[in-house]
């Protein structure tokens, strides 16, 4: 039970960081989009790109456009903070509870 209590204790810690990485390359997806960087000639800035878009792609279907206002990443950031608490929460409760 120890190797396991550990197991999940160390997927929590690794879906913390995961989640942290994401949250700090959709802040810079952010920034990015306010600097008027042609991201084709970076290779770092296509890799932000690349890894935030998939992110992004699926509430830029949704209605939250507002004139030159783009709200997708905020709502982004609101599911990822929510995923972010429910995975990591639930992986470091079955450890707790494995440990008693």
């Amino acid at each position: 039970m120890f190797v396991v209590k550990q197991f999940l204790f160390a997927l929590a810690h690794l879906f913390d960081l995961l989640f942290s990485l994401l949250y700090l390359l959709l802040v810079l997806r952010i920034i990015l989009s306010w600097l008027q960087i042609d991201y084709y000639y970076n290779s770092i800035i296509q890799a932000i790109y690349m890894i935030s878009e998939p992110i992004l792609r699926p509430f830029r279907k949704l209605p939250l456009q507002f004139g030159m206002f783009d709200l997708s990443p905020i709502v982004a950031f609101m599911v990822l903070s929510f995923l972010h608490s429910f995975v990591v929460g639930v992986l470091r409760e079955m450890a707790y509870r494995l440990a008693y």
